[in-house]
């Protein structure tokens, strides 16, 4: 996939679009329980011994000890992270993106026209630079085109087929056999140490929700993502819920502090990130009173994952990055501070 096509379109309509597309049938892949559950009794096994594990280890030793200046009760341990990027890979292009490109493809023996018509054509024919072209008119066309009327359970079913199907290019793995080993210890780590975990993504919230528990430990009802408009309705005497080809709420770069006061309800005390998507959440989370922790995963590792941060289309880190550096916010180098990447390695 073409990094000229994600350039050639702004992010908020690239999520805008996402969050409305369906894909195609398969059956689900169980991940490795090793995945979800730290095995051993040294925290953080998959960590390097440095700054950033002893600053997680510090900052969760100080809120759960009682009688410490900065204990923080239970109810009030809230951890926020992205998702793309930050807990699964987002390279060469976010798996919901693919997700929506692989719609369109399996559509087409419906629509012979599409062969001759743009944005169609490009997708079928893997032209991406022409298809960012299309601009954000192309996008929309693929979304209307892809979007048909669905319930929820209708869709979920879905995204559990698709995932079940779909495979990385470079990897060659199921997208949810690509998350971050050491980032899902620290969901553990967390949760043992009383926190409540919250996936805070740009992402649609009903992509996500079929899969996370699963994957992450982390439960549907906790999950705030960009999301469309339900309607319900009665089908053949039977109550549903089905999703209509409108916006409802963007959950990216400032949506993203929204999004957690509107979902969750209270500040977070720790937040998670990997890009400029997630500033805003930081700063919610960090630029307040109390003892707070901010961590960005910067992605360094060509060899075992990708290298980018400032010029990447996805996952562009830049003023996170400077920003760090003010705010005291732990940088995660990937290449040094991770023993592994991902579960299978």
């Amino acid at each position: 996939m073409s990094p000229s096509f994600f350039s050639g379109l702004s992010r908020r309509t690239l999520l805008a679009a996402l969050v409305m597309l369906p894909a195609f049938p398969g059956t689900l892949v169980p991940i490795s329980a090793s995945a979800q559950t730290v095995t051993t009794d040294s925290p953080l096994p998959s960590w390097n011994d440095g700054a950033a594990k002893q600053a997680i280890l510090n900052f969760v030793a100080a809120v759960t000890r009682e009688g410490s200046p900065d204990f923080v009760p239970p109810a009030e341990r809230i951890a926020t992270f992205d998702n793309d990027g930050t807990l699964w890979v987002e390279q060469p292009g976010s798996t919901q993106l693919t997700f929506a490109l692989d719609r369109v493809k399996a559509l087409a023996p419906l629509h012979p026209e599409w062969k001759d018509k743009q944005p169609f054509k490009a997708v079928l024919e893997n032209d991406m630079a022409t298809l960012a072209k299309t601009g954000e008119q192309g996008l929309a066309e693929l979304v209307l085109a892809s979007h048909a009327g669905m319930t929820t359970e209708e869709f979920e079913k879905i995204v559990i087929d698709w995932l079940a199907t779909a495979r990385h290019p470079r990897f060659k793995r199921p997208y949810t056999e690509l998350a971050y080993q050491p980032m899902i210890e620290l969901l553990a780590y967390l949760h043992s140490n009383g926190f409540k975990t919250f996936i805070v993504s740009g992402g649609g919230i009903e992509f996500m929700r079929p899969w996370t528990e699963r994957v992450y430990g982390v439960p549907p009802e906790q999950i705030v993502g960009s999301s469309i408009k339900t309607k319900f309705q009665m089908r053949d005497g039977r109550p549903e819920l089905f999703r209509l080809a409108e916006m409802n709420f963007i959950d990216d770069k400032a949506g993203k502090p929204v999004g957690i006061n509107e979902y969750i309800g209270r500040r977070p005390i720790a937040a998670f990130g990997n890009s400029d998507g997630d500033l805003e959440m930081l700063q919610w989370t960090t630029m307040a009173g109390g003892l707070r922790f901010g961590l960005i995963v910067h992605h360094t590792d060509a060899e075992r994952e990708y290298a980018y941060d400032r010029t990447s289309p996805f996952g562009h880190l830049d003023k996170a990055l400077d920003a760090a550096v003010f705010n005291k916010w732990t940088v995660v180098d990937m290449k040094t501070d991770w023993k592994r990447v991902f579960v299978f390695e």
